[in-house]
């Protein structure tokens, strides 16, 4: 549960969630922007400011395209002088089976436009955290284009809805236990 408290002084630094993914209705559900609107849903609202317990929580989703959500996360962690390693970045990923979700300390963009634009605006530093939201490969000789822009169908979409409840568990548990702890955890359990 989200509670919501004026950030102060004495307070540690908060958290920054960013939720890859494109704006507008066009987008919704497909498998290149689920993400961003079912967490953010989960948690509550589409951006965020609160606590969870007493760790300061922001959540944001960019209202650029994806290809482009580097400007809004690297304003947001600069406007509240973040360092990257309160900054996690949650965003589809090809190269894991749909439905598996993956805490990652670090890395490079593995191809993915929005990261590739995160890791620019963060003037090259890919020292951020990542959740990593498996929506598996497109079958045969599919565009991954094409398929980064389809619904998912109900089986998929039925593993996606059980990843994102523990997605939202491994969140709370990061914010509560720090990423070495949770991403231990959740990765071996989930």
């Amino acid at each position: 549960m989200i509670t919501r408290r004026c950030f102060c002084s004495s307070a540690p630094r908060p958290w920054l969630f960013v939720g890859l993914g494109n704006p507008g209705d066009k987008y919704k559900g497909t498998r290149h922007n689920f993400n961003v609107c079912d967490i953010s849903l989960l948690f509550g609202d589409l951006t965020v400011s609160g606590f969870v317990g007493d760790a300061p929580l922001l959540l944001a989703k960019p209202q650029t395209y994806m290809n482009l959500s580097g400007e809004s996360t690297g304003a947001l962690a600069g406007y509240y002088k973040l360092p990257l390693n309160r900054v996690i970045v949650f965003h589809d990923d090809m190269d894991l089976p749909c439905g598996v979700l993956r805490f990652q300390d670090k890395g490079g963009h593995g191809s993915h436009n929005g990261l590739k634009s995160v890791i620019y605006h963060f003037r090259g530093n890919r020292e951020f955290a990542r959740l990593r939201i498996g929506i598996g490969k497109p079958p045969g000789q599919m565009d991954p284009k094409a398929f980064l822009l389809q619904k998912f169908n109900a089986s998929a979409r039925e593993r996606i809805d059980t990843a994102l409840q523990e997605g939202v568990e491994g969140l709370k548990l990061l914010l509560l236990k720090g990423l070495t702890e949770s991403a231990r955890r959740f990765n071996s359990e989930q």
